[in-house]
C-alpha cells in the first residue's frame, strides 16, 4: 500500500511541477523574448486537472479533506470511526461516478486537439481519470480499513525534520 501511496503522490507532484515550470518558463519567455510556449494555457489546464484527480485521491485516502468536526470531536472512538465510515462513503457516492464519467469523457474526446500544436486531448483526459479511478479505489481502501479498525495505517507517514536529519547523519558517523 505505502509504494502504491507514494506513487500516487509522486504523480500529483510531478503534474504540479510541470505546471509551476510551464507557467514560469512562459512568463520569463513573455516578458525577455516577446515569445510564448505553444499550447502554453491548455497545457496548464490539463495539467491542473490532471494534478487535481490525482491530489483528490491522496486527500481521500487520508481523510484529509476540508471538515468541520464539531460532531466528530465530541464522540467517543467507535463513534468518530462509524462517523469516519459514512463520511467516506458519502465521498465515494460522489467519486465513483465522477471516475465513470470522466472515463466517458475521454472516450467521448474524438480527435480533439490542442489549439496551437493540435496534441489529442484523449491523453490528457486519460491521466486525470485514472487519477480519479485511483481515487476511488482508495476511498473504497480507507473504508476497509476503518471497518477493519485500521486507522493509524491511514494517517500520512511524518517528514522528517532538521533534527531527524542531523540524528541521521550523526548515526551514520563520518
Amino acid at each position: 500500500m505505502k509504494r502504491i501511496l507514494s506513487a500516487t503522490e509522486m504523480v500529483a507532484a510531478f503534474f504540479l511541477l510541470a505546471i509551476a515550470l510551464l507557467t514560469a518558463g512562459n512568463v520569463l519567455l513573455r516578458d525577455l523574448f516577446a515569445v510564448q510556449i505553444p499550447d502554453w494555457y491548455d497545457g496548464s489546464r490539463m495539467l491542473q486537472g490532471i494534478a487535481l484527480f490525482w491530489g483528490i485521491a491522496l486527500a481521500t485516502f487520508y481523510g484529509s479533506h476540508i471538515c468541520v468536526d464539531l460532531l466528530w470531536e465530541h464522540l467517543k472512538v467507535p463513534g468518530r470511526r462509524w462517523l469516519d465510515i459514512v463520511a467516506t462513503l458519502v465521498v465515494l457516492t460522489f467519486l465513483v461516478p465522477l471516475a465513470w464519467m470522466a472515463w466517458v469523457k475521454v472516450a467521448g474526446t474524438g480527435t480533439q486537439g490542442t489549439m496551437d500544436l493540435r496534441m489529442p486531448l484523449w491523453m490528457f483526459y486519460a491521466v486525470a481519470s485514472l487519477g480519479a479511478t485511483v481515487a476511488a479505489l482508495l476511498g473504497v481502501v480507507r473504508v476497509v480499513y476503518l471497518w477493519r479498525g485500521r486507522e493509524a495505517e491511514l494517517q500520512p507517514a511524518p517528514i522528517a525534520g532538521v533534527e531527524d536529519l542531523l540524528k541521521e547523519a550523526a548515526d551514520r558517523g563520518p
